[in-house]
């Protein structure tokens, strides 16, 4: 049996060697280092890399005490969030040479806690549509996803075993989803967004991805300051609603497949899956999501569409025309409807732990024109829910298919406690 090499690790079990110095933070970034040099000509996951620093990094944390829970471990953070060492391109040429006076306060906190920065990851244009020039890991001729591109194909590709990402539609969990690597999305607003460039304030939400529920759970406990992410102990069977959304007649085989596969899984494991009854006029989330976002996001962007616009894509200026035409009052009405809404979804949660839903309408497209859609993630966005993507299968172009598991606001912890139960029983 080949040993595996350290990059190749996930990030829970690095962390514990780290930690015991049972190996050094100096080979595990060459390692990484190493495998970007192999794969990055195909792979394009990376804005910015900077390996001379990144090893300073390492052995500068191998020279003193243990840092904290991310002690070692290489990072990728989404070209979205300001870094003093790196430039910081939002996915837009107008900021081909920025360079931040501060991190982001999220770079900042895995920094404290002992992350080496690797590099910069590609991002699409401010984290809407227009994507970078990443491609899927598993096959170069299919998109990654967006808008978090690089840092999904990062780890999905062991060039890194962590990476930061984030949402504002379906931005963790679909390229969490195409690329094949666990992706968590936070409940709205347990992560600081200082230093990341903000589109939508309603919706915005930092989060990352790993190749364990273990490894998004270290990740998540330093974003949050909530250890109770990843020290969740043993847990019995938790309660599985099973929710297919209004969506589901968009899914594919693919999507359809492996929701049959993973449903009668669990079933052998629990008798407390049930299908949720699905709330009156729930289908209207998707387009008030729309509403919302493309509303802040034109006022958000402000600088760029009056000083900019003939260098930002075409895609984009039909977006911010489109929030200019959507008048405060409409807007403050559709914040009333959201509110209510993120009220009332909370009944759900009191018969089930957790909602077992798709995460995309099916494997990765073909091409790179385009990031795929986020239909089956707008809602949870918009509702704030914390969310989990679980890989688990492959469609039929043997590209990666899995769900996500949403739960209740606020309590991220029960939901990581409950996405690793399911992962494993869907893994074996």
């Amino acid at each position: 049996m080949t040993t595996p090499r350290l990059n190749e690790l996930d990030a829970s079990e690095l962390a514990v060697r780290l930690a015991r110095r049972e190996i050094k933070a100096e080979d595990l970034a060459i390692a990484c280092l190493e495998r970007v040099a192999e794969r990055e000509d195909d792979v394009h996951a990376f804005a910015h890399l900077d390996a001379v620093n990144a090893l300073a990094q390492a052995r500068a944390l191998d020279a003193g005490p243990v840092r904290g829970l991310l002690h070692g471990l290489p990072l990728g953070v989404k070209d979205l969030f300001d870094t003093t060492d790196l430039p910081t391109g939002y996915g837009s040429a107008l900021y081909a040479h920025h360079r931040p006076v501060a991190d982001a306060a999220t770079v900042a906190l895995c920094r404290e806690a002992g992350a080496v920065v690797l590099g910069k990851t590609v991002t699409t244009e401010f984290a809407y549509f227009q994507p970078g020039p990443t491609c899927n890991p598993h096959n170069t001729q299919f998109t990654p996803g967006g808008s978090s591109s690089g840092s999904a194909a990062a780890v999905a590709d062991r060039m890194v075993p962590l990476a930061l990402g984030t949402q504002t539609a379906g931005s963790i969990i679909r390229p969490a989803a195409f690329c094949g690597v666990v992706g968590y999305k936070p409940s709205h607003g347990r992560v600081v967004g200082a230093g990341v460039k903000s589109l939508s304030p309603t919706l915005d939400v930092i989060g990352g991805f790993g190749r364990s529920v273990r490894d998004v759970a270290l990740l998540g406990a330093v974003l949050t300051g909530d250890r109770r992410l990843f020290e969740w102990g043993e847990h019995g069977a938790p309660r599985i609603g099973l929710f297919q959304t209004p969506a589901w007649p968009q899914a594919d085989v693919d999507t359809q497949n492996v929701w049959s596969l993973a449903t009668q899984a669990l079933a052998t494991h629990t008798d407390a899956c049930q299908d949720v009854a699905m709330p009156q006029n729930f289908g209207d989330l998707i387009q008030l999501q729309k509403d919302v976002m493309t509303f802040e996001m034109a006022r958000s962007l402000s600088h760029e569409r009056l000083r900019h616009r003939e260098a930002l894509s075409a895609q984009l200026v039909a977006l911010l025309d489109a929030g200019m035409a959507i008048d405060g009052a409409t807007h403050d009405a559709n914040l009333q409807r959201t509110a209510d809404w993120r009220l009332r979804i909370d009944s759900l949660f009191e018969r089930h732990d957790v909602l077992l839903t798709p995460s995309a309408i099916g494997e990765a497209p073909k091409g790179l024109e385009a990031t795929g859609d986020p239909l089956f993630c707008r809602s949870w966005s918009l509702l704030g829910l914390p969310c989990v993507h679980l890989p688990f299968a492959t469609g039929a172009m043997d590209l990666p298919v899995g769900l996500q598991l949403v739960g209740r606001f606020g309590e991220d912890h029960k939901l990581l406690a409950a996405a690793h139960w399911v992962h494993e029983r869907l893994t074996r």
